[in-house]
């Protein structure tokens, strides 16, 4: 089983940033039911204004060959479009658990 793990931090205002995380996360927690190898996703939006990282998720697959399905997968595409206009960073880790 693999952790994928991403945290991105957005540009623009601090409502515009609150306002795009919500539409991002919504869309990111329906995609269990769409891409068959996700196992589960937990997103979280960050609410401690002292941080500079906007938004994290943490997604469970079967491999990590798994984890590019998902990435390429038409539905996460359009997820990750909604914030592509205001994506100032991105990091990921993938591991292996077990």
């Amino acid at each position: 089983m693999v952790k994928h793990i991403v945290t991105f931090k957005l540009s623009g205002t601090a409502e515009k940033r609150a306002a795009v995380a919500l539409r991002f996360a919504e869309a990111l927690k329906a995609l269990p039911g769409q891409i068959e190898c996700l196992e589960s996703i937990e997103v979280g939006i960050n609410e401690n204004p002292a941080e500079d990282w906007d938004v994290v998720l943490t997604a469970t697959l079967p491999s990590l060959a798994d984890v590019a399905v998902y990435a390429a997968h038409p539905a996460h595409v359009a997820a990750a479009s909604i914030i592509a206009g205001c994506k100032a960073a991105r990091a990921c880790v993938d591991y292996t658990v077990g």
